[in-house]
């Protein structure tokens, strides 16, 4: 019986597989960071799909970052956050619905996207409703089609919602919502492993 990606993640908070992500995920998401941040000046950062919160945590110490707030879906991901960091802010809230009391410079999500059923339809919604203008979306994934290495994970993850498109299609979906300057790459290729598939581009 698969379950929704939010039920899996809860368990991920209580079992501390969190913390497996993000040993996994950091070196990426470092790399996308640093390409997002590497031009601006004092700007507001949310990570969608924040977990944990340790992406939160980390960008808020960089000195041009003036807020910084994390969202997911798991109510257990979000307490944990809270518990580890009294800092910044936290909000347990579904994506395509929520939206922040004002627009920021910098959206993040590492590992997110493909849990949706409609991942098309929360780009346009960060899109409309998250970012300022001349602000970017940066999110990485490595589930996708061209890492075939990572076809298997649905079943072996007993996830419900997982999306498998290619590279082309979701720079599409980008582009679709009306971003400009889109771009994508791939980072951390190692053999039989295609790389996190990093796609962004500016409102």
């Amino acid at each position: 019986m698969k379950r929704t990606p939010i039920e899996v993640f809860s368990d991920w908070a209580d079992n501390g597989k969190d913390v497996g992500m993000e040993n996994g995920h950091n070196d990426s998401v470092n790399h996308m960071l640093d390409f997002a941040t590497k031009n601006l000046n004092n700007y507001n950062f949310i990570d969608a799909g924040c977990g944990n919160g340790w992406v939160v945590r980390n960008v808020s110490k960089f000195s041009k970052c003036s807020s910084a707030i994390g969202i997911d879906g798991s109510l257990k991901m979000i307490t944990k956050a809270k518990k580890l960091d009294k800092f910044n802010d936290y909000v347990c809230e579904d994506l395509n619905k929520w939206k922040p009391k004002n627009k920021v410079e910098l959206v993040h999500s590492m590992e997110v996207f493909y849990y949706f059923k409609d991942p098309e339809n929360l780009i346009n919604h960060i899109y409309s409703n998250w970012l300022k203008d001349n602000s970017r979306l940066i999110i990485g994934i490595d589930y996708y089609f061209e890492n075939t290495v990572s076809h298997s994970w649905p079943d072996e993850c007993g996830v419900s919602i997982m999306k498998l498109f290619s590279e082309n299609k979701w720079k599409n979906f980008f582009k679709q919502a009306g971003f400009k300057d889109v771009n994508s790459w791939k980072f951390g290729e190692k053999e039989k492993w295609a790389g996190t598939l990093i796609i962004t581009g500016v409102k």
